[in-house]
């Protein structure tokens, strides 16, 4: 039987529960409020970078 993989460091672990937690919809509600807000200036960049990072 092959051994399981882990991961690679404490930190990742920690960052990947984290990002579970807070869930993909926080994520796209925010530039919605941030328009609502007066904040659509950092939209763009907003919107840039997660199409960069997925």
């Amino acid at each position: 039987m092959r051994e399981r993989e882990g991961w690679g460091s404490r930190v990742g672990l920690v960052l990947a529960v984290a990002g579970n937690a807070v869930g993909l919809g926080n994520f796209l509600r925010f530039p919605a409020q941030a328009a609502q807000n007066g904040g659509g200036a950092f939209l763009i960049p907003y919107l840039v970078s997660f199409l960069l990072m997925g």
